[in-house]
């Protein structure tokens, strides 16, 4: 694995969008933590953003190293903030995560994901790509603009096979159909612009700082309360599970080291059914936090989400082979994990889901 803070180097100014969210808010920890990057942290500030981890983040840095993370509230959506935002930071790598990423809301409300993700990308291609050709020589030679995508473009697998850098798009939701689209919009701003771009598409995360919608984070604080564990339709549909801090080193490798204009795909090789996700959490619960009687007597089968993708899976080879990545984590180390995290930070959850508004109720159902 890469020395991060040493090959950063040649990025002294680091835009990350969306450095409020779940995958954002560890790239930019692991930022903060890792180089001597100043970081840029473009972000909405949305229903799911939350600055707790990186505020925790900071408070651990020497005090001749405040200063280093700045954040630029704005929204993708306006084209005149985000031109103003990429000005401001002056970067020299941008990663790009800012999206609205929940299923079950693009089902209910899709336009909002069709102007963060589409019209946002665009924006942000635009304005980025004016910084670009007015840097000078060795800055604009190392420039990279990366672009964070997902497995759930290339639609559903059958009981074989997996998806790979060549796989066709096949998006079956609101939410995959924009990210298909904000994808094609980098490919051509580097083919038609040479905007010197690397994509990646993450098969699905977790880990602490999830927002409580989440399937496992849901789970977690659904059985812990006592409440009904709702597993859409027979439980059967399967994802690839990544930790997140695996996820982190893989876009930083593939940032630093990637080939302009490549594609990476980054799996957990954590296959799981979800039926099997909720059992575990049940079941590590029965051990952790004992109740009386076994917290699967919650799971309750209710109806599956309209569009239901059947199966995701990765093929890593790419990223394993070209750039020396892999996982750390097993999926049953990385869910043992959350789960503590989430056990010791309940009043997180609370709060976030206060500020929010949302309060584990079903979304995604097609009106």
């Amino acid at each position: 694995m890469i020395d991060t803070a040493t090959s950063l180097i040649k990025f002294p100014r680091i835009l990350v969008t969306g450095g409020a969210g779940f995958i954002g808010g560890a790239v930019v920890r692991r930022l903060l933590r890792s180089t001597n990057s100043k970081v840029f942290n473009l972000d909405k500030c949305s229903y799911a953003s939350d600055m707790t981890g990186i505020d925790n983040a900071l408070k651990q840095l020497e005090p001749s190293l405040e200063g280093r993370h700045i954040l630029l509230k704005a929204d993708l959506s306006d084209f005149d903030a985000t031109q103003a935002a990429v000005r401001e930071s002056d970067p020299d790598l941008v990663l790009h995560l800012a999206a609205e990423s929940h299923v079950d809301r693009s089902i209910d409300g899709p336009r909002i994901f069709l102007e963060s993700n589409v019209l946002g990308t665009f924006n942000l291609l635009q304005s980025v790509r004016n910084h670009w050709l007015e840097l000078i020589d060795n800055r604009k030679e190392n420039f990279r603009f990366h672009h964070i995508s997902t497995d759930e473009v290339f639609g559903s697998l059958g009981e074989n096979g997996s998806f790979n850098e060549t796989t066709p798009y096949d998006p079956r939701s609101p939410y995959s159909a924009t990210k298909a689209a904000s994808d094609h919009l980098v490919r051509t701003w580097h083919h038609t612009y040479d905007l010197p771009v690397i994509l990646t598409n993450c098969s699905n995360n977790f880990g602490p700082w999830q927002f409580p919608e989440k399937l496992i984070p849901l789970v977690i604080l659904k059985a812990l309360s006592g409440e009904s564990i709702p597993l859409y339709g027979d439980g059967g549909n399967i994802r690839d599970w990544l930790y997140v801090e695996d996820h982190v080193d893989a876009l930083l490798l593939a940032a630093i080291n990637g080939k302009i204009g490549r594609t990476y795909c980054i799996g957990g090789f954590g296959e799981r059914t979800n039926k099997q996700v909720v059992q575990f959490i049940c079941q590590y619960l029965d051990k952790r936090v004992p109740r009386g009687k076994q917290y699967s007597d919650l799971i309750k089968k209710v109806d599956d989400r309209p569009g239901h993708d059947r199966r995701y899976a990765i093929n890593s080879n790419r990223i394993k082979t070209e750039l020396g990545w892999s996982p750390k984590y097993t999926f049953e180390k990385g869910l043992e994990e959350t789960i503590e995290w989430y056990i010791s930070n309940i009043d997180w959850c609370n709060a976030l889901n206060k500020k929010s508004g949302y309060q584990g109720n079903r979304l995604g159902l097609r009106k």
